[in-house]
């Protein structure tokens, strides 16, 4: 039995994703799920209704807090420079954070249904937009080039966190902040007006 930290549906969730992380969605059964959270499926049930509220559950959490991030960072009103830095430096943190849960995801998002497809599409667009606005409007203000559209700029820099859980380990030389800002100094120079 996994030893018992944090409230219930936490501690359900953060066995979920170990063992989804691990063995895949198919390989986990919710006993498995159960046994790790130390929990009946009763407590499982009460809180989520099934392993696939599970797996939305871990996107829901991870692109709620990258939505706030983005959000509260945009709000700051900084200089676009240094909101694109802020925005990848969070990104690459809370990606590196979380790393099991995003590998799980990516992994196994399209076993999500189509109500459930959609809300992540929504969530994962609004994100989108809100960077590639940030980048558009300092486009339009002559502070970065325009010479690669701004949808590609935010595309490249997604696509280089969105594959974080390939190749980066904790254990690794960089921290997360550091490789955050080296990825943020590479998208920042190439919009160098």
């Amino acid at each position: 039995m996994a030893r018992r930290t944090g409230a219930t549906p936490e501690r359900i969730v953060g066995a979920a994703v170990r063992l989804f992380a691990a063995k895949g969605f198919d390989a986990t059964t919710v006993q498995e799920v159960v046994d790790a959270a130390s929990v009946t499926k009763g407590a499982l049930y009460h809180y989520f209704g099934s392993k696939d509220d599970l797996l939305f559950e871990i996107y829901r959490s991870l692109i709620g807090r990258q939505m706030a991030d983005l959000d509260g960072i945009v709000a700051a009103g900084l200089d676009a420079a240094t909101t694109v830095r802020r925005i990848v430096v969070s990104l690459v943190e809370t990606t590196a954070a979380s790393v099991d849960e995003t590998a799980v995801f990516v992994r196994e998002m399209h076993r999500l249904d189509a109500d459930r497809m959609a809300a992540f599409r929504s969530e994962r667009r609004r994100y989108h937009e809100t960077f590639r606005s940030v980048v558009e409007q300092a486009q339009r203000d002559g502070g970065f080039s325009s010479a690669v559209p701004a949808d590609t700029v935010v595309l490249i820099a997604l696509g280089v966190v969105n594959q974080l859980p390939t190749w980066y380990r904790p254990d690794g030389p960089k921290s997360p902040t550091r490789l955050g800002t080296e990825i943020a100094d590479f998208v920042l120079a190439g919009l160098r007006p």
